[in-house]
């Protein structure tokens, strides 16, 4: 036999497969038929488990790969079973009664929470998002969350990523602390400056402020100072511009945006000093209250499984079966659980479309905790 004749049973082999497929989604199709007849679940956890043990008992040395398969094709039958059910869980009836009150358009004034002072990243996302925004300023990212849960604010703005210095992990903590709700995002194109007084060389300079993320987006650039010049974190980018306009000292100089230098009646020595051109940070803006625009093509979830084998994988099982991008995958510990993590999810799907309404109906039943933190439209 050569490569053909192998390829040619192959195929005979995979039409035989498919027609044992079609065949056995459509018995899924009549169970789910039955399920709905008598008011049952379509996940049966139990049976799954046992004849998902039956099956690689069975497979011998490919028990491997025959866990993997059936896994997954239990996943398509459920969520075939999912759609043929059209059931609507409270969460998804929530959302619907947030696309039917929500305004038709973003609105374009508002008090808005950021953290920091003006000239803040933050505040020029916040300048995006909201053509006149009412800003109130808090020191750090707790305070702007608090902000949203008093009331004392409608919106927050808050950094959540940096496409070259990563997650900012501070916030995705505080995402386990509160409730919130995201309600828009944009991707904010990043320039820092080295900012400095009027008469004050790069030579002169001894001490160079800015945020952690900002220093981390100019690690090349500042390794070409003296090994003397002394690095320092503050907790915002345009608090340390402030610090240096404040400041008696002749000898400092912060990372900051350009438009720090006419705020604080500072001097630019060096523009656009990050190491990538490309350096992007994305801003989330939250809400207490669940509010979903026309155009929200992008969802976030934050999640914990089963501390045991596979209890991840029937997540991604299920978004894959869905055809459901991820677009973000992050994982956080949560705090006093040892080993225990929360793993947040962006996900690229229509809040219109059919996937995510099954998907809301039924990925929390496949988690010990589930948080739906929105559905949006994102701006580039």
């Amino acid at each position: 036999m050569d490569l053909q004749d192998y390829r040619a049973k192959i195929d005979k082999v995979d039409d035989e497969l498919l027609r044992l497929f079609k065949e056995r989604m459509d018995i899924s199709n009549q169970i789910a038929q039955y399920k709905k007849e008598h008011n049952l679940p379509a996940l049966d956890a139990a049976r799954e488990r046992e004849k998902l043990y039956e099956i690689c008992e069975n497979a011998g040395e490919m028990r491997t790969y025959a866990h993997a398969l059936y896994s997954m094709l239990f996943d398509l039958s459920l969520a075939h079973q999912g759609t043929l059910l059209n059931a609507e869980s409270k969460l998804f009836k929530n959302i619907t009664v947030a696309l039917e009150n929500t305004q038709k358009e973003f609105p374009q004034h508002a008090l808005v929470a950021c953290q920091g002072v003006e000239g803040a990243y933050s505040q020029i996302a916040c300048d995006r998002l909201f053509s006149e925004p009412n800003i109130f300023y808090f020191t750090n990212f707790d305070g702007v969350f608090s902000a949203i849960r008093n009331g004392l604010c409608k919106y927050g703005v808050l950094p959540l990523e940096n496409s070259t210095a990563g997650s900012v992990n501070m916030v995705y903590d505080l995402m386990m602390k509160y409730e919130f709700k995201i309600v828009r995002s944009i991707r904010l194109k990043i320039d820092h400056n080295l900012l400095a007084k009027p008469g004050i060389q790069k030579s002169d300079i001894k001490e160079i402020f800015s945020h952690e993320q900002a220093i981390n987006q100019c690690v090349d650039y500042l390794k070409g100072f003296d090994k003397n010049v002394k690095i320092t974190t503050v907790v915002n980018t345009a608090e340390a511009a402030k610090m240096v306009a404040e400041s008696d000292r002749n000898d400092i100089a912060a990372l900051a945006s350009r438009s720090c230098c006419d705020l604080y009646s500072l001097k630019c020595l060096e523009g656009s000093v990050q190491d990538k051109g490309n350096n992007y940070t994305r801003f989330i803006c939250i809400s207490k209250d669940l509010e979903i625009y026309p155009g929200a093509e992008r969802t976030s979830v934050m999640l914990t499984t089963a501390h045991k084998p596979g209890a991840l994988y029937k997540v991604l099982g299920r978004l894959y079966a869905l055809g459901i991008n991820i677009v973000k995958l992050e994982s956080r510990p949560i705090p006093d659980l040892d080993f225990e993590f929360m793993f947040y999810f962006d996900l690229e799907t229509s809040v219109y479309s059919g996937q995510f309404r099954q998907l809301m109906c039924e990925l929390e039943n496949l988690c010990e905790e589930f948080h739906y933190l929105g559905s949006y439209l994102e701006i580039v």
